[in-house]
């Protein structure tokens, strides 16, 4: 009988963890004020880490990004460049819907991306195909953007695989004079 308790109370604790997201809506109070066309449009470096389930930093990188904004379309020329010299591309493009909506592609994510911003933070949640010890995984991207009052974007991406958190991804933009 306590193994059926144990096993109702850690099913509950999950059903409540899972009711617990915070959506991007959330937000939509908050300043400064974030629009990737606006924010992007130009020349931008982040600087970021991969991490594993347990906390452990697993890579270290720079990304340096090419933003034009046409015709409602935003492009992300995007190239990365790892502490251990590996190097590797990616082109976004984000068509905008609306004031708080973006449709967005890339060269390695298959299919469309619903994006969404509202307030200081931008959301989406995509496929990547990453490739592990040999291994190719496709993992869920639940990516997060917060802008800072400073002007520096915070971007907090949790990499999943069967609803679990494998690993984490952090970076920091800064927006970089032409």
């Amino acid at each position: 009988m306590i193994n059926m308790r144990k096993l109702l109370l850690i099913t509950a604790l999950f059903v409540l963890v899972g009711c617990a997201n915070v959506e991007v809506e959330d937000y939509a109070d908050t300043t400064p004020r974030l629009d990737i066309a606006e924010y992007f449009t130009g020349n931008t470096r982040a600087w970021g880490m991969v991490q594993d389930y347990s906390g452990e930093v697993q890579r270290r990188f720079t990304v340096d990004i090419v933003g034009t904004y046409k015709n409602n379309t935003l492009t992300l020329d995007e190239t990365f460049l790892f502490a251990d010299g590996e190097a590797d591309h990616r082109v976004w493009m984000f068509e905008r819907v609306d004031d708080h909506h973006w449709v967005g592609t890339a060269n390695d994510v298959e299919g469309q991306v619903d994006a969404r911003q509202y307030g200081h933070a931008f959301h989406m949640r995509y496929p990547l195909d990453i490739e592990v010890s040999g291994r190719t995984i496709r993992f869920t991207m639940d990516d997060w953007m917060y802008l800072q009052p400073d002007g520096r974007l915070i971007n907090r991406t949790a990499m999943r695989k069967f609803g679990l958190t494998l690993g984490e991804i952090t970076l920091v933009f800064e927006q970089v004079d032409s």
